[in-house]
């Protein structure tokens, strides 16, 4: 891997109960970030960032998706997923984005967990133990509010100055009593009352 990882991060969740009820079933969150260094920092203003996209972009993607499969116990498990990046103080919010807004990253998890929806994502400016905000939605359906999930971790030591951190998440369901319905069912809802407005009116 050409690529200058400083370390890589796990974080792992899994709820057994919520607001005094048991979980049908435990909800693991988890994510996996990869601390490293940013390749045009200390550069000056770069006008093209395609080389450096080129030469890490999908390797870095295939690594971390197979780091966090492994984690949550398989990609066939993953039913929610999600990207974020955070670049250190030396960095510009573009050269986080610029790892992970690209298809040569982004498609080796959709590849690997057969999604539908896009990566919802997030992607900042931070220093050491900045909070790191990693937004889900169901990997086939972005419309399904239970799938609606943010893992949230820090990492003690990063982003240095001149580091990126790169993060995939994953859940392997929803939130654990998710109780507020879905788009879907909230379209219907708007219709049904327009239409009892509409003829109520008439």
């Amino acid at each position: 891997m050409s690529i200058n990882v400083r370390k890589f991060v796990h974080y792992f969740e899994e709820v057994h109960h919520e607001g005094g009820k048991s979980a049908e079933r435990p909800i693991i969150t988890c994510a996996v970030a990869a601390v490293l260094a940013n390749p045009w920092a200390g550069r000056g203003f770069v006008e093209d960032l395609q080389p450096e996209i080129r030469a890490i972009a999908s390797d870095l993607g295939a690594e971390m998706v197979a780091r966090i499969a492994a984690l949550i116990g398989g990609a066939d498990r993953i039913e929610a997923y999600g990207k974020a990046a955070v670049v250190g103080a030396n960095g510009e919010i573009e050269h986080a984005s610029a790892l992970i807004h690209t298809l040569r990253f982004g498609n080796h998890y959709r590849e690997a967990v057969q999604a539908k929806s896009y990566l919802s994502f997030t992607n900042k400016r931070g220093g050491l133990g900045t909070s790191i905000q990693v937004p889900m939605m169901h990997k086939d359906d972005e419309g399904m509010r239970s799938h609606y999930i943010t893992a949230e971790f820090a990492i003690s030591d990063a982003p240095l100055a001149d580091e990126i951190v790169i993060v995939l998440g994953a859940a392997d369901g929803g939130r654990v009593h998710p109780r507020i319905g879905n788009r879907y069912l909230d379209l219907e809802a708007i219709a049904a009352e327009r239409a009892q407005a509409a003829g109520g009116g008439a």
